[in-house]
C-alpha cells in the first residue's frame, strides 16, 4: 500500500515570488520523494471559481495546475506539514493507493 497525494493550485499561486507548483516540485525532490509530477490543464477552475480555458486566459493565467505525487506513508506524513503551509489556501487530496506495477525506489 502507498499513498497518492494531489495539490489542485492554479497557475498565479506563488511561494516567496516564485511559481508555487515548481516551488513544491523541488521541495518533493529535496525531501527525496519517489517522484512527481505537474500536470497543466487546458481548462478547469479551482475553487468556486468560474471555469478558465486557454481560450479566455490572460497572460496573468489562472489555469488549473495539479501536483501529484506517491510514495510511503513515512515519507508522506514527513512532507505534508510544509505542503500545506506552502498551499494553505488550496486544495490537498490524500489518499491510499495499490501499486500494480513498478516501485517506489
Amino acid at each position: 500500500m502507498a499513498i497518492q497525494v494531489t495539490l489542485y493550485l492554479n497557475e498565479a499561486d506563488q511561494w516567496h515570488h516564485k511559481p508555487l507548483y515548481l516551488e513544491v516540485l523541488n521541495f518533493l525532490h529535496q525531501e527525496n520523494m519517489a517522484g512527481a509530477t505537474v500536470f497543466h490543464a487546458v481548462a478547469g477552475f479551482t475553487g468556486r471559481q468560474q471555469v478558465e480555458s486557454t481560450h479566455l486566459v490572460d497572460v496573468g493565467g489562472k489555469l488549473p495546475v495539479v501536483v501529484t505525487f506517491v510514495d510511503t506513508d513515512e515519507h508522506v506524513n514527513r512532507v505534508l506539514p510544509m505542503l500545506k503551509e506552502m498551499a494553505a489556501h488550496r486544495l490537498i487530496v490524500r489518499e491510499k493507493v495499490v501499486i500494480e506495477q513498478g516501485s517506489l525506489d
